[in-house]
């Protein structure tokens, strides 16, 4: 039975998600980002894109190209909590999926489309359903491999959907510049250039005695397959995931204790969630922490028992930043938590903290979830994280 895969691409999504929430905002130059010589652009709505505004662009640039633009800050915990719930949405069509960033997943849907013609039926049925549960529009490429799959879900933005099958090659897939393939980057791009190698479709052409003279012999395996539509990688479930970890690049160093144990704190509180969400549990927390030098540490500990409770992995976290990094004077540039060692949750499992106290937060953090679950992602928030919104307003 040949595959079909679906590549689902949620259309601007930070931007997205705040017009979502302030209508007020349809229709205008939105930029998600900071301004300021060490801002970045994290994205930016449709309307700004016909400026020449697009992501990982200096806002300094941005800001001369759309002067116009409202700028809003990254609320990364906002963005986490929509992707999990547009997940799920993913998981009631199929079981296999891979997450390749917050807002886009490889969906295989193996037994239970046929052909092609059924992945498009289903395609249309998920951004319906995307639509109407959470107001968003994504754009889904269909066909029967991930790189062809991944490059038709960028053929129709927004709202697109594409079916890409091998008898489309030389009208979807050749016609696109040679970087559009995976593995192709500047250096490599201008050497096939210079041989007049500026299409796919013009390496597909070529043959590999002569492409492995320009890039090698592996990447010349690589290339042809692509330029010819094939791809054997599996989609690779989440749930077989071998770590989770959340980080944040903040805009302003943070210097002061409080608001570092707080950035530790948020990181905990979304890797934890993810954690029950996946219903396994991690037994090694991870820190990571870049200073304003950009010095980077990386430390981990690893725990009596596993765990999926935000308390036991920022008490890991505080631990590990107290007696294993050594800042000095500069500030915290990057703070990241991730976790690794995972397995399935069981049901009463021990933790670091005697029985009952540990039966109440796990209680209380069950509580949370579903209450998150049936009114949304900001319906409830640590008190301690309420003010001051996240420290120095970070961004991804």
């Amino acid at each position: 039975m040949p595959r079909v895969i679906l590549h689902v691409d949620m259309d601007a999504f930070y931007a997205a998600v705040e017009v979502r929430e302030n209508p007020a905002l349809v229709g205008k130059p939105l930029i998600i980002g900071h301004r300021g010589p060490r801002g970045v652009v994290s994205t930016c709505s449709y309307a700004a894109r016909p400026f020449g505004v697009r992501s990982a662009m200096p806002s300094v640039t941005a800001e001369r190209l759309c002067p116009q633009a409202i700028w809003l800050p990254a609320r990364m915990s906002l963005y986490a909590d929509v992707s999990r719930e547009i997940r799920r949405l993913f998981e009631a069509f199929t079981p296999a999926v891979e997450p390749v960033s917050i807002d886009e997943a490889f969906l295989d849907l193996g037994g239970i489309a046929h052909e092609l013609a059924d992945g498009e039926r289903i395609a249309r049925d998920l951004k319906q359903r995307i639509r109407d549960e959470q107001r968003l529009t994504a754009s889904v490429g269909i066909a029967p491999n991930k790189f062809l799959a991944k490059v038709a879900s960028d053929l129709d933005k927004p709202d697109g959907l594409v079916m890409l099958g091998h008898d489309q090659l030389a009208d979807l897939l050749w016609p696109l510049p040679i970087d559009r393939l995976w593995g192709v980057g500047p250096k490599t791009a201008e050497r096939l250039r210079q041989r007049r190698i500026t299409r796919i479709g013009d390496l597909a052409r070529v043959q590999q005695a002569v492409l492995r003279g320009i890039v090698g012999a592996h990447s010349a395996r690589h290339l042809h397959a692509l330029a010819h539509g094939r791809d054997d990688r599996p989609v690779e479930s989440q749930r077989d995931a071998k770590s989770i970890s959340e980080e944040r690049t903040y805009t302003r160093d943070l210097v002061e204790a409080d608001a570092i144990d707080r950035a530790l704190l948020q990181r905990a509180e979304g890797v934890a969630r993810e954690l029950r969400r996946q219903r396994v549990a991690a037994r090694t927390v991870h820190l990571k922490v870049r200073g304003g030098d950009f010095s980077t540490w990386t430390r981990s500990w690893t725990l009596p028992e596993p765990t999926d409770l935000a308390e036991v992995l920022v008490e890991a976290a505080r631990r590990l930043f107290a007696e294993r990094i050594e800042l000095g004077t500069q500030g915290v540039r990057l703070l990241g938590i991730g976790v690794s060692g995972l397995e399935a949750a069981q049901p009463g499992q021990p933790e670091l903290f005697p029985d009952r106290r540990q039966e109440r937060i796990r209680r209380a953090a069950r509580t949370a979830d579903a209450i998150r679950e049936r009114l949304g992602p900001e319906a409830l928030v640590r008190a301690r994280l309420l003010k001051p919104r996240d420290p120095a307003e970070d961004s991804p």
